[in-house]
């Protein structure tokens, strides 16, 4: 039998610090206790910028814009395969809230890999950081 794949979109929310928007999965999540990118399911006929501000808007109770596209990446969990599209984006209105994550926190670029990520998250973490590096 053939994996489900599922297309979900992260949001790469970075401040005026250079900090980055990082979301811990809540116990009663799937993947629980492991930080990842805020964002979710892309639904039928959505396009995945506009997945992710509905969703950032669900979970977060803020309003973002939707930037450049960073990473998509494909990981094959035990049960599904998840394809993860993720984008730059900013608030424009709201602070965010943990309204589904069991946190919220700002972490500076550099530290972003002393977190344990979600196995989908880790490309996009790497390529955010080596990004940063070199500028």
């Amino acid at each position: 039998m053939s994996k489900k794949t599922i297309s979900v979109v992260g949001a790469v929310v970075t401040n005026s610090k250079n900090e980055i928007l990082c979301a811990l999965r809540s116990p009663v999540m799937s993947l629980p206790n492991l930080w990842e990118f805020p964002g979710g399911k892309i639904e039928p006929g959505e396009r995945p910028e506009e997945s992710l501000y509905r969703e950032i808007q669900e979970e977060l109770n803020c309003t973002i814009q939707v930037g450049n596209h960073i990473e998509t990446t494909r990981y094959e969990y035990e049960k599904v395969i998840v394809e993860l599209s993720t984008f730059q984006s900013r608030i424009v209105s709201g602070a965010p809230e943990a309204l589904e994550h069991a946190e919220l926190r700002w972490v500076p670029v550099k530290q972003l890999n002393s977190l344990n990520w979600a196995p989908a998250d880790v490309p996009a973490v790497e390529k955010i950081m080596k990004a940063f590096s070199t500028k």
